[in-house]
């Protein structure tokens, strides 16, 4: 049953994957919300420029699920929030989920599920906390047929580096994302490494799930297309993408480009962003 899902969520033809993320106000950190003030004027925007899928959360899921016709983009449910993303922890840090997250992902026609597994300096009783979380939600996500889409991410310390920057480092990236595998994920969602040019291990450690990769932080035109094909050319399934997107001048420019590169292996070209 949860492959009839995931064709919702890969393009039929290319096999591939662009998901949009939006969920970031889930975390109650104000610099994420740049972009998306507006929710639904940010959906609509990026609606319009047709990815395969948009990631939201359980109570702004409905203005993608409002939309008439079946031409949108398939729901990614974000299923956890976190208090980690400052650039200090907190004396006491957790990851959540919401309750009966599958169920409520099935009532909202959602595609796959998404959750968070941590690893963060300072605060290991997160990842105890992503773990559980991943654990819980498995037999259910199996019982509704709802795909599970694991999110491994290693940072670097929050005193550090401000707090949500990526850890590139690969030799970190490859066990947890192996980790992710062996908690039963139906798909990756995973951090970019320093060096792309070496992420077909990361594909090869996840074996036969396929692995979507993160935009990390905010780049330049040049920069996060380039970083895209070179990756799409090491066999990732796809890309997620958020703040690359939502706080860019055009995002349904960049979305569409990013589009061309994800599913037709477009060359890159200058283009005009503006």
């Amino acid at each position: 049953m949860k492959q009839f899902r995931l064709n919702r969520l890969f393009n039929p033809i290319s096999g591939k994957c662009f998901d949009v993320a939006i969920d970031h106000g889930f975390f109650g950190e104000s610099s994420f919300l740049q972009g998306i003030e507006n929710i639904e004027e940010a959906i609509d925007i990026v609606v319009a420029a047709n990815p395969d899928a948009i990631q939201l959360t359980v109570g702004q899921a409905h203005y993608l699920q409002s939309i008439k016709g079946k031409q949108k983009p398939s729901l990614v449910l974000r299923t956890d929030t976190a208090n980690v993303y400052g650039s200090k922890l907190f004396p006491t840090s957790y990851s959540l989920v919401i309750g009966h997250a599958v169920e409520q992902a099935v009532r909202l026609d959602a595609a796959c599920i998404c959750v968070n597994l941590f690893r963060i300096p300072g605060a290991p009783e997160v990842t105890e906390s992503c773990i559980r979380n991943i654990l819980a939600l498995l037999p259910e996500s199996e019982r509704y047929g709802m795909p599970l889409m694991v999110e491994p991410l290693v940072f670097k310390s929050n005193e550090v580096a401000g707090g949500y920057t990526v850890d590139g480092d690969l030799s970190k990236i490859i066990p947890l994302v192996r980790q992710a595998v062996e908690l039963g994920a139906d798909i990756i969602k995973a951090d970019p490494t320093d060096n792309t040019e070496e992420y077909y291990k990361v594909v090869e450690i996840a074996g036969k799930i396929p692995v979507l990769v993160r935009g990390g932080g905010r780049a330049t035109d040049e920069q996060i297309l380039l970083r895209t094909q070179r990756l799409m050319a090491q066999g990732i399934a796809g890309i997620v993408y958020g703040r690359n997107i939502i706080q860019h001048p055009s995002p349904a420019a960049i979305t569409r480009k990013l589009m061309e590169i994800v599913h037709f292996n477009d060359q890159l070209t200058k283009i005009n962003t503006r």
